[in-house]
């Protein structure tokens, strides 16, 4: 997360007019923690970001974690619509066939992480031969 997401949080609360205590308890954290956020004094956790993405469902993770996107999100039908940006080099890989013949210049991943909801994680790595 970069120093720029202070506004970002700033924008959504003047987006809703809330306050400082009012948005701290929408997303159910202690009303100090925004205030010290806000006023550069603490940097926002995981937690504080998956509370105001659960509070807040039209809130954009790319556009509050990085700037990119948009803020709120269009809504159609009720549904969110969620934007990802997918790198061109993703786009062009071709899935191979047979994953026992490896291309030697496609790179191999060899670590996956999962985030869920509620803060924790999974990590997985690749099996080596």
């Amino acid at each position: 997360m970069n120093k720029d997401i202070i506004p970002r949080i700033q924008t959504i609360m003047d987006h809703y007019g809330l306050t400082v205590s009012a948005f701290a308890d929408q997303i159910g954290v202690q009303r100090s923690s925004v205030s010290h956020l806000l006023n550069g004094r603490n940097k926002p956790s995981l937690d504080f970001v998956m509370k105001l993405a659960d509070a807040y469902p039209e809130v954009n993770l790319y556009w509050l974690l990085k700037g990119v996107g948009e803020f709120p999100s269009s809504i159609k039908g009720g549904e969110i619509k969620k934007e990802i940006a997918v790198p061109e080099k993703i786009k062009s890989t071709q899935v191979q066939t047979n994953p026992m013949v490896e291309d030697k210049d496609t790179p191999q991943p060899t670590k996956v992480i999962v985030f869920y909801a509620d803060g924790t994680f999974e990590s997985f790595r690749a099996k080596k031969d």
